[in-house]
């Protein structure tokens, strides 16, 4: 079987053009502090503070901007905030909750946005014909590691020629797992 490697993402933002620059100013650019595994991704230096219910945190803004932004957290983040958020691949935002993100230059609501990212593996179609899988499809991941190997359900299958190879998974689900660096699809 062939393996992948298995990528934590930690808590972010994707913010649109528009609220970029009412967080920064007008004109703005995100700067890129480092370039990530998918092709054309970055962590930048900006980060802005997300504010919930019970609390505040500053989080990394990921680039290039999106058409709409939202926040992904882990559900202990979203808890410990006190948001709700649903569990939704990127992007699939409606129907989802909003809170409030401020930046050096002001502060926005966001209607929609919060999610807990869906647990998804990145494809380009000749990987995904080397698995036997389609977009969309749902499959299952095992992870071994040292005293907390498991199998991961519910993972999509999401293809595009622009992607690398990865699965990603959010903080709680890699410290599930023990802090797993490949995966293997079972089913």
């Amino acid at each position: 079987m062939s393996k992948f490697i298995v990528e934590t993402s930690a808590h972010h933002v994707h913010l649109s053009q528009k609220d970029l620059e009412t967080l920064f100013g007008e004109g703005y650019e995100l700067t890129v502090k480092k370039e990530l595994s998918q092709p054309g991704q970055f962590a930048a230096q900006e980060k802005v503070t997300v504010v919930g219910e019970r609390g505040e945190k500053a989080m990394s803004v990921l680039g290039p901007v999106r058409s709409e932004s939202q926040v992904e957290v882990s559900l202990t983040d979203a808890r410990a905030l006190g948001l709700k958020a649903l569990v939704r691949e990127s992007g699939d935002l409606e129907g989802t909750n909003g809170c409030v993100l401020k930046g050096p230059k002001g502060q926005i609501t966001l209607e929609k946005g919060v999610i807990a990212a869906k647990r998804h593996i990145h494809m380009t179609p000749a990987d995904a014909e080397n698995f036997n899988v389609k977009n969309g499809q749902i499959v299952k991941v095992r992870v071994d590691t040292d005293g907390r190997s498991l199998i991961f359900d519910d993972v999509v299958i999401r293809v595009k020629d622009t992607y690398a190879l990865a699965m990603h998974i959010d903080t709680d689900e890699s410290n599930a797992a023990g802090g797993p660096k490949e995966g293997t699809i079972v089913d």
